[in-house]
């Protein structure tokens, strides 16, 4: 196939093209060129998708696919003008964060209620907390339907993205934790249920999707296991021994300023129950049905923290440090002494 890629410089965008041109496709990747660079191989096409025009020298390259990972509005509505008549394929990478309900376990993209499109006025997320993110995601998803065609496109609803290149805390924190031993700090109970998907697994469901015209809405997103099978899966990816764990309640927790999913003072991956317990605990049958092949994580940590040796700078230090760890267990030991 010929493959428009929409960015190809950074994590799921690039693992697309690397993984495209070693199944032999046509790559090129379109984007600013600011956030890396895209694989040897690829041909890149700088253009700053703020100008409406900027994407309309490709409409006559014969792309027989396109995907598209953007978060801006504006962004996504400019490609689709340029390009939705002359491609064969539109996939679009959305998120599980379109969802307006993220109590209820074992959801599906069929059955989920999702939030509202954002207001005419808004373009994409704002601030540090991403306001707006999911409602960006919901416009953008209803602009590709309008205007590919529900035949044409394919929805992919990410959730937490996971491997090799990762430019979040969130993943990285528990090969990291779980390479240096000791106790460590596990929050909430073994039962908890943990998501993600490995962003190699996700871009192959992606080129899978363009060379079978796949089309519809799925959660991008891999079976649900619980935390103690996710951490025993981290030693075992590490060849390290079985972790010394020390369930933390949640609630003892959150009283000690340990905050969620991450970022400073967090502990990654994890979400308070039961407000967010669907957040992580999504129906996933209907993506491997639809042919997304999920790897044993071990693989998934072993590529991560071959990356994560081979380029420490990269490698976003969030999560809660050493220090803070060691204190919050004495505290906690010393209630449950008491």
């Amino acid at each position: 196939m010929r493959i428009l890629i929409l960015g190809g410089t950074r994590f799921l965008g690039r693992a697309v093209a690397q993984l495209a041109l070693d199944q032999g496709h046509d790559v090129t990747c379109a984007a600013r060129g600011v956030s890396g660079v895209v694989p040897a191989g690829a041909r890149f096409v700088p253009v700053d998708r703020d100008d409406p025009d900027a994407l309309v020298p490709l409409a006559d390259d014969g792309f027989d696919a396109v995907v598209d990972v953007t978060r801006q509005v504006s962004h996504a509505r400019h490609a689709l003008s340029a390009l939705a008549d002359q491609v064969g394929h539109w996939s679009f990478v959305s998120t599980i964060s379109v969802y307006a309900d993220n109590t209820t376990p074992g959801q599906t993209a069929a059955d989920a209620p999702v939030l509202p499109a954002a207001p005419a006025d808004v373009d994409g997320p704002v601030g540090p907390d991403h306001r707006w993110y999911g409602e960006c995601k919901v416009s953008i998803e209803q602009a590709v339907r309008e205007r590919v065609g529900v035949d044409r496109s394919f929805i992919c609803r990410a959730g937490l993205i996971v491997g090799a290149e990762d430019p979040s805390d969130r993943f990285p924190y528990w090969v990291r934790r779980l390479s240096a031993g000791g106790e460590v700090l596990a929050p909430g109970r073994p039962t908890d249920r943990v998501q993600f998907v490995d962003v190699a697994d996700l871009a192959g469901w992606l080129l899978h999707a363009a060379g079978t015209r796949l089309s519809g809405t799925y959660d991008g997103i891999g079976p649900a296991m619980t935390r103690a099978d996710l951490l025993a899966g981290v030693a075992a990816g590490l060849d390290a021994p079985e972790p010394v764990l020390t369930w933390v309640d949640q609630e003892f927790l959150a009283s000690h300023d340990v905050r969620e999913w991450s970022g400073e003072r967090a502990l990654p991956l994890w979400v308070r129950l039961p407000e967010s317990g669907g957040l992580m605990d999504r129906d996933a049958r209907p993506a491997l049905d639809a042919g997304l092949a999920v790897r044993p994580l071990p693989d998934t940590v072993r590529a991560t923290a071959s990356w994560m040796a081979a380029q420490p700078a990269a490698v976003r230090q969030g999560g809660l440090d050493p220090a803070d760890e060691a204190a919050v267990l004495r505290e906690w030991q010393a209630v449950r002494d008491r």
